[in-house]
């Protein structure tokens, strides 16, 4: 049985057939159900964008009527990209969105996006959004508190404040802390539900600001949440810390 993939692909234009089969496999980790291509090097295997080779994997990304948000690596990407689109008949080139993003960083949000659900404008300005997540940044940053904190809260049955927000709280119990992998465990989760949910002041459905957090092995994450399954995302996110996201 064909697999299914999300309703937006990412195409990833880089000079280096390596560089773009790398960002593909980190990307594709985050967001194992995106159907990511890569669109890297000449044909020969030199160092070059190829118009034949940006052609074929939009093709291929767009094909059973998927949306596509294609990044690059550098000037001449874009305009071998945008050559490739200025020949498209318009149907596809209504369903293909050139990112100004930076090429990994926008490359692994816009897939946790669009594994999520997202749609091709969702996808583009989650891609669009990373160029600044990690501006100002230093490691170690980010407001989570040592300590044990306080009991998490019960999930589904968690009351809300007078205002309509639940709040809850866990403890990282993984070594590793937030690190890529469990950063998009949690904003995939989240894309699920109808609410919008802060982790210690960061989006909770953004891989990007979950990981700028530095978060480590006995940090407390705070959680606030808002809308019609606030409570159910809150239960959501804390049962996965104290799981310690199958992590050893």
């Amino acid at each position: 049985m064909a697999r299914r993939w999300a309703q937006v692909a990412l195409v990833l234009v880089s000079h280096s057939r390596a560089l773009a089969e790398g960002a593909a496999e980190v990307a594709g980790q985050m967001a194992p159900g995106v159907l990511i291509v890569p669109a890297g090097g000449l044909d020969d295997g030199g160092i070059g964008t190829s118009y034949a080779r940006v052609e074929q994997a939009v093709a291929q990304a767009s094909a059973d009527g998927r949306a596509v948000v294609v990044l690059t690596d550098l000037g001449s990407a874009v305009m071998t990209t945008e050559s490739v689109l200025d020949m498209a008949d318009a149907e596809l080139a209504d369903r293909v969105r050139l990112a100004d993003a930076p090429f990994v960083e926008g490359a692994v949000a816009a897939g946790v996006t669009s594994h999520g659900g997202g749609d091709l404008a969702a996808v583009l300005a989650s891609a669009h959004d990373a160029g600044g997540t990690f501006a100002g940044w230093a490691p170690g940053q980010g407001d989570a508190a040592s300590g044990d904190g306080p009991a998490v809260v019960d999930g589904g049955d968690a009351p809300a404040d007078a205002d309509g927000v639940v709040r809850g709280s866990a403890v990282l119990r993984n070594r590793l802390g937030l690190h890529a992998r469990p950063a998009a465990v949690l904003a995939r989760a989240l894309a699920a539900y109808d609410a919008r949910v802060r982790v210690n002041g960061a989006n909770g459905a953004s891989v990007l600001e979950l990981m700028k957090l530095g978060a480590q092995q006995g940090d407390r994450l705070d959680v606030v949440a808002e809308g019609p399954q606030a409570a159910d995302a809150v239960h959501r996110l804390v049962t996965a810390v104290e799981d310690g996201f199958g992590e050893e």
